[in-house]
């Protein structure tokens, strides 16, 4: 089972124990965020929503905040024009821990390989 659940204006695709970077958030890092625009639910019973699936949620573990590689923007122009910036993008990581359809739920294993190392089962 998947979900595209909307986070922060973006849409992703998620199942539990994926681990996605999204914009940053203002939860701690090591607590739970639940998210409750649940676009769609894919799998054997997909749910189409208008514009939310009804009952639906996906919970994520909050990993880090932490910031992208520097991207360099160099600009020139004909003469002597040339200005040089850079540019990192702030996020945050989250692993998705559980996703809940309404009717059905379905959870990290405890023996994935996140698991063990975020959540320490």
């Amino acid at each position: 089972m998947y979900g595209i659940v909307e986070i922060s204006g973006h849409q992703y695709k998620v199942k539990p124990g994926d681990l996605i970077d999204v914009d940053k958030l203002t939860a701690e890092a090591g607590k739970e965020v639940e998210f409750d625009k649940v676009l769609f639910i894919g799998g054997a019973a997909p749910a189409l929503g208008k514009p939310t699936v009804a009952g639906a949620k996906v919970t994520a573990h909050v990993i880090k905040h932490d910031r992208d590689a520097k991207q360099i923007i160099f600009k020139k122009r004909p003469g002597d024009y040339k200005k040089k910036n850079g540019f990192r993008k702030t996020f945050t990581a989250l692993l998705i821990t559980e996703l809940n359809s309404g009717a059905k739920t379905e959870k990290i294993a405890a023996d994935h390989r996140w698991a063990k190392k975020f959540l320490g089962k």
